[in-house]
């Protein structure tokens, strides 16, 4: 708020004369209509200085939050690059059991001593053992058994008549699909009733 004050002037006459003046302006005009500068208000230049030590703290922090903020960035993707090669290095060491199975049955293929008989059993259980290290790291087979064809699970190759059967069924199953974790890795190929 402007604060009046009574400032008396005295003229070349010798006259005097008494006015109001407002302390916020910084100008003014003496009696020839001249204006002419007056000193700042010494508030309003502490209040300046503040306000730019308040923007310069401000500006600091300022940096500091996007240097942390890039820091952080930096962090998360190492992070993620150390996590994806611990599973993949845990997921590899999972299948090596099934490399060892599959050299000892290639070296019973090539012995005389092999029949079809050991060979059917081990390959099943390389199968079976196959499954479940791939199961223990979230894959498992899409369902197609008497199931309703689904393009967002399955992806149709042809289409067959089936009386028995009724129409967007699945008929055959000619690839399996899989999912990790909710997610389609590989649909199924499947062949779809059509009467």
């Amino acid at each position: 708020m402007a604060e009046d004050k009574k400032i008396k002037l005295d003229n070349e006459d010798g006259d005097n004369a008494e006015i109001n003046a407002d302390l916020a302006n910084t100008e003014k005009i003496n009696l020839d209509g001249e204006k002419k500068d007056v000193p700042p208000d010494l508030g309003l230049v502490t209040e300046n200085e503040k306000l730019k030590a308040e923007l310069a703290a401000k500006n600091d922090r300022l940096l500091r939050l996007q240097a942390d903020f890039d820091n952080f960035r930096k962090r998360t993707a190492k992070e993620k690059l150390e996590l994806a090669a611990t599973i993949e290095q845990a997921f590899l060491k999972d299948l090596l059991p099934l490399l060892d199975n599959l050299s000892r049955a290639s070296e019973s293929a090539e012995s005389d001593k092999s029949d079809a008989e050991s060979l059917r059993k081990g390959i099943k259980m390389i199968r079976m053992e196959t499954v479940a290290a791939m199961g223990k790291h979230g894959l498992e087979p899409i369902e197609t058994a008497g199931k309703a064809f689904d393009p967002n699970f399955h992806q149709a190759v042809g289409t067959v008549k089936d009386d028995t059967k009724e129409d967007g069924m699945i008929a055959v199953e000619l690839q399996v699909g899989y999912m990790a974790r909710g997610r389609v890795i590989r649909p199924s190929m499947v062949q779809v009733v059509k009467n």
